[in-house]
């Protein structure tokens, strides 16, 4: 092969089935886990905080003795933007979780994946998938009560 030549996928790989790199793809699997529950916590917090800044603003805002917002529809789009973000992290992150699980599975890699022919289920999807309807319903709510 020539020094300029890009190497192909299937040259640059060795996959050898060994408890060794079973392990190692096991590894990999269960940090792409974490990494996508880590996605799910920052949106969650996102969605929250969106949704109590303007639950939050909203209240102050009725209270007697306070001086009127300088912006009063400011805390309500500050809080639309960002529960729009944690939907849109998780609808990214989920996204990007699906195709790593897909490449793990795939070719050589499957056979070093473990007893399955397919991919396990893990909650993830549904916990993914539950937090955005969560989220979307808050985006509602919020815009809704504008009107």
């Amino acid at each position: 092969m020539a020094a300029d030549t890009p190497e192909r996928h299937d040259e640059r790989f060795q996959v050898r089935v060994t408890a060794d790199s079973h392990l190692a793809w096991f590894r990999t699997r269960l940090a792409l886990e974490r990494t996508m529950m880590a996605w799910i916590r920052t949106s969650v917090a996102l969605i929250g905080f969106g949704f109590t800044i303007v639950q939050f603003f909203e209240r102050l805002n009725s209270m007697q003795g306070v001086a009127p917002a300088p912006h009063p529809f400011a805390a309500r789009y500050v809080g639309l933007i960002l529960i729009g973000a944690g939907i849109f992290a998780l609808v990214t992150s989920l996204w990007q979780y699906h195709s790593v699980v897909k490449y793990l599975w795939h070719g050589d890699f499957a056979q070093i994946a473990g007893v399955r022919k397919t991919p396990g289920h893990t909650p993830v999807y549904g916990i993914a998938i539950i937090m955005m309807f969560i989220g979307v319903f808050a985006f509602l709510v919020v815009v809704l009560r504008a009107v």
